[in-house]
């Protein structure tokens, strides 16, 4: 039998950005909602046609924000105080997903957290099991339409849909079991409705079965697909980020047709894994990767899905969606030729699996194959990746570089010459990246204007930064970031051993997309990144300036990373790196020092088995990082959108002289784990939330802090947005600043 390819998900942004840019056009008013449906509809037509060499074609697969937001929409689980504001379904589904403050009207935003392990964020859904009355849109659904539109313009496609289970673990639920045969009833209808309409086939997502699931989850499981079975459509169980193999039980009772493995992540024990799962069962492997932009190893993947192929019916497809995937390494050119012959973005590597499958197939395309081995062997032995001095230094880490010199109480007494008062105010880090911050950034890097003309800018705008902080009365300025583009990007391009793109871009969450840099080889820092700036901001002011650094955790999950090299070292390398920095900023006289890690969370492994080395490790680089500084410099840290309760430990063994964590859009509900914990340091939880453009009021902020004082010393807390303010307009960020002091001021 021949194998069979397919994708399983393709990047919805467009080769360009066109999404992102049309919606902030239709949020700003200034095009219609045609405009708008017209974009999505070509970005959906293009995409379509990309992939027409594939047996499997994915749709609904394309999103206006989040796909989970979707889904709660196109079964009506949307929160009633949505639909009251009697808004149009587009107006309304952006409201849960941004929140809306017009017309004397003002609803917050639902949640937002990571998904997995990922940098992609998703709107949580909130369900309440006591009135739990999920109801499908029929031809109103994005499923649906999508799947119409598809089959109109000539493609037969396989519908996404996330799996019930999956999707009440990623909601707000207190008793899953309770309402899962009346969620997955809803499936029933959803696949009804598209055989009607000539679907035969569909992806069901369930990532969850890689994780370690408990006895209810399990339960779950049998009680969900007890009722979707096999019938009116053949079913494609998806899996991915890690392997299935401690829930084996429950992959053999599902009546399903095929079932995805990813077999990058989760190599490890995949074949141990096919010889279990039943014969009648087609194997889905994930053999290109679609969470990195490495070139696949055609040969290898061709050896191992021919292994498969001789026992049964296999179908080869990406790893996971390609959405963590830039679009379309085409559009690179000031990367060197070799350099560019290692990678391959959405395009490419929907073209590797047409021709891994081909090859398979006894039409193997010759020229495509000699290039592909050529480029292996390229990387393989290329000097630019390898650095001894700087493996040597990894190297000589010795155990008395994790640690502070003295414990947290001595430091505390130690930063009293900082003047601080009672629930000290400063902010994440860096201020509205406003149009004119990026046109002088963009004629500066064409070379329209010179170094000291963009210097000159961005002295201004930083001038006026932290005298705006002095004047509403902020404790701890920062100098307002207006030299960086990306958190990570920023620092990458004064690393050695990273890379960037042009276009290399991928979405977070809704119309903000990242363009991550790459990281090929060994990493070191050949000279100060941040002091000119730091050190410039803190002569403008007599409060304590806060340095600002990316920590190793984060710039490495963040990042493109090599596949040649462990985790661990990589971000060794690049603590070492920082440390250096943090004590240069020491030195210039930076009395805190802000070393974020909002991915320590994210980067955790799926699997429980593999958890706890990486904490060990993961704490460890952070330390690295700041240690070297002294008792009297205030190291801070700051983390967001991720559960704590199951890592306590390792946040406390991180020893940061203050934690500032994301609280506003889950209502101060993360500070539950740390009051459990009775966690020792200093904690500021974010009393705004900066995803959303609604202002919000002082009272809003006091209601906040004062859950927080019941739960937290007051002596402890610290006032603060929950995340960094570059994506907000100044207008909205004064309001809610100049609130958000007021507020600490009259606490106090």
């Amino acid at each position: 039998m021949a194998v069979q390819a397919t994708n399983l998900g393709y990047p919805r942004i467009g080769e360009q950005r066109e999404l992102k840019f049309t919606l902030e056009k239709y949020w700003k008013g200034e095009i219609s909602a045609h405009e708008l449906e017209t974009l999505g509809k070509e970005i959906r037509l293009k995409n379509w046609k990309l992939q027409a060499g594939l047996n499997f074609i994915p749709s609904n697969d394309f999103s206006f924000y989040d796909q989970i937001l979707d889904f709660t929409c196109d079964i009506n689980l949307l929160p009633k105080n949505y639909k009251e504001l009697n808004l149009p379904k587009l107006d309304e589904y952006f409201a849960a997903a941004r929140g809306y403050q017009k017309n004397g009207k003002d609803v917050f935003a639902l949640e937002m957290t990571k998904y997995f392990d990922t940098n992609y964020h998703y709107i949580v859904p909130i369900l309440d099991e006591n009135n739990f009355n999920p109801k499908f849109s029929g031809n109103e659904s994005k499923i649906i339409k999508h799947f119409l539109e598809a089959k109109e313009a000539g493609f037969k496609t396989r519908p996404v849909v996330m799996g019930p289970v999956t999707y009440l673990h990623l909601a707000k639920v207190k008793n899953p079991s309770t309402i899962i045969e009346k969620l997955a009833k809803v499936y029933l209808e959803i696949f009804a409705e598209l055989k009607k309409q000539g679907c035969t086939d569909i992806q069901v997502d369930e990532p969850l079965l890689v994780t370690d699931l408990n006895a209810e989850y399990k339960s779950a499981y049998r009680s969900a697909y007890g009722v979707i079975k096999n019938g009116d459509l053949n079913i494609h169980l998806t899996t991915y980020f890690e392997d299935i193999s401690s829930n084996m039980d429950i992959i053999n009772i599902l009546d399903v047709s095929s079932i995805h493995l990813d077999a990058i992540r989760g190599a490890e024990k995949l074949e141990e894994i096919i010889t279990k799962i039943p014969e009648k069962i087609i194997i889905s492997l994930g053999v290109v990767d679609g969470r990195n932009i490495w070139k696949n190893d055609i040969a290898k993947s061709v050896e191992l899905v021919k292994k498969v192929s001789q026992k049964r019916s296999v179908i080869v497809a990406p790893s996971c969606s390609m959405a963590f995937c830039p679009v379309n390494l085409e559009n690179e050119t000031k990367l060197d030729a070799e350099f560019i012959s290692w990678l391959a973005f959405a395009k490419q590597k929907v073209k590797e699996i047409e021709e891994i499958t081909n090859a398979i197939n006894g039409k193997p395309n010759k020229q495509f194959l000699e290039e592909n081995a050529k480029a292996m062997e390229s990387k393989k032995i290329s000097k630019r990746i390898h650095n001894d001095a700087v493996k040597k230094r990894v190297e000589q880490i010795k155990e008395s570089d994790y640690h502070r010199k003295s414990p947290f109480a001595k430091r505390k007494d130690a930063q009293k010459y900082l003047g601080l008062p009672l629930f000290p105010t400063t902010t994440i880090g860096s201020f509205p990246q406003t149009d004119d911050v990026r046109k002088q950034r963009n004629l500066f890097k064409k070379g329209v204007i010179s170094e000291q003309e963009y210097n000159s800018f961005l002295e201004q705008k930083t001038k006026e930064c932290v005298q705006w902080q002095d004047e509403i009365g902020i404790d701890m300025p920062v100098h307002g970031e207006f030299e960086r583009n990306d958190m990570v990007e920023f620092f990458g391009e004064q690393l050695d051993g990273f890379a960037f793109t042009q276009n290399g871009w991928v979405q977070s969450y809704g119309s903000r997309c990242v363009k991550p840099p790459i990281i090929y080889g060994d990493v070191s820092r050949p000279k100060p990144m941040t002091v000119q700036w730091s050190k410039y901001a803190a002569s403008l002011t007599k409060r304590p300036m806060k340095g600002m650094l990316t920590g190793p955790i984060t710039m490495m999950k963040w990042a493109f990373v090599r596949n040649d090299e462990s985790l661990e070292t990589v971000c060794k390398q690049i603590a070492l790196g920082l440390r250096d920095e943090t004590k240069d900023l020491e030195s210039a006289g930076i009395k805190a020092i802000q070393m974020d890690e909002p991915a320590i969370r994210e980067a955790m492994p799926l699997k429980s088995s593999k958890a706890k080395a990486y904490l060990k490790w993961a704490v460890d680089v952070f330390k690295l990082s700041v240690t070297i500084a002294d008792d009297k410099t205030q190291i801070h840290t700051h983390m967001c959108y991720s559960e704590f309760d199951d890592i306590m430990d390792s946040i406390a063994a991180m020893d940061a002289d203050v934690i500032s964590i994301e609280t506003s859009r889950s209502n101060m509900e993360l500070l539950k784990a740390f009051e459990k914990f009775k966690y020792p340091n200093d904690i500021g939880p974010g009393v705004y939330d900066i995803h959303s453009p609604r202002v919000p009021n002082k009272s809003e902020m006091e209601k906040l802090l004062k859950k927080a004082i019941v739960v937290l010393p007051k002596e402890q807390i610290w006032v603060n947005p929950d995340c960094g303010l570059k994506t907000r307009g100044w207008k909205e960020v004064k309001e809610a600043l100049i609130n958000m002091v007021e507020v600490a001021k009259s606490l106090r």
